[in-house]
Parts: C-alpha cells; structure tokens; sequence
C-alpha cells in the first residue's frame, strides 16, 4: 500500500505517493529529480547522503519518506543563492577541500547544520572534526575539510 508524502525540499513543495519502504534519498534522488544528494553504502557508514531535515543532519538512507512527511528537506542543490555559491560551498572551493566531490555534497550539509546549529558557541576543531565524523572521504585526509569549516567558525557568520 502506497502512502502520501508531503515534503518541502529546497523551499518547493512535493507530494509523493510511496511505498512503505522507500528512504528519503531515493524520493530525493528517483522521484523530486535532486541527484546531488549522492547514494554511497546505503547502510548510514559513509554520510554520502547527507541531508538537512528540519534543521537537523541525517543520513537519508536510514530515514524513510513516510518518516519525513511534513518535513523540510535541505539538499546541496538548495544551497546555492541568487549571488552564487553558499558561504559554505564557497570555503570548500577556497581551502581545496574537494577533490572527486563524492563526499562533499554531504560534508557540506554537516558542515552547514553544525555552524547553523551553534551559532553562539565558539566552535573548536574537535567539534567540527566530531560533527564531521559521519562523513568519510577517501580523497582529501580532512584537513582541508576542516580547514575550510574552522574559516568559517573563525569569521563568526555563515548565512
């Protein structure tokens, strides 16, 4: 039996109909079109899927749609402003924090949930590297990653 799903992605509003057993990466991915968010182990290990749902980050291949219903999805795609790149996307460019890219659609979201949800805390490099350990690159050895975020905390203003 198929279920209705209401989800706000990236500010537009969709409505699915699913099976029980459809994750919000694939809805994300098969059915809205977004391919940015990518589909890595399936099994929540690698943060590849890496989304922002009401506010908070999550792997969206352990999250089912029917889970999200009402829900507001953020996804790489909806990052992006009228004057170009986020804050965020544009630190990664600057500290060469990309290499093949596989990772960074969700590094980014983590990165992004992480500043928006402390924005009154003078985040340190443990905690980025912590809020950052569910995502696993195999390209850059993170410190570039980190690098780029910690810019950021140190310029006290992401939005």
């Amino acid at each position: 039996m198929k279920h209705q799903v209401r989800l706000t992605v990236n500010g537009v509003s969709h409505e699915l109909l699913v099976e029980p057993r459809v994750t919000l990466l694939d809805a994300i991915r098969e059915l809205i079109g977004l391919t940015g968010t990518k589909k890595g182990c399936d099994t929540g290990d690698c943060g590849a899927c890496t989304v922002i749902l009401n506010g908070k980050s999550v792997n969206a291949c352990l999250c089912l749609a029917v889970e999200a219903d009402g829900g507001e999805v953020l996804t790489i795609e909806g990052l992006r402003t009228d004057s170009g790149p986020d804050l965020i996307q544009n630190a990664f460019i600057e500290h060469g924090a990309i290499q093949c890219g596989f990772c960074t659609p969700g590094m980014i979201l983590s990165a992004k949930a992480l500043l928006e949800n402390n924005l009154d805390v003078d985040l340190d490099e443990s905690q980025v590297t912590a809020a950052i350990s569910g995502n696993l690159c195999r390209c850059t050895g993170y410190e570039k990653i980190i690098q780029a975020i910690m810019s950021l905390v140190q310029r006290s203003s992401i939005k």
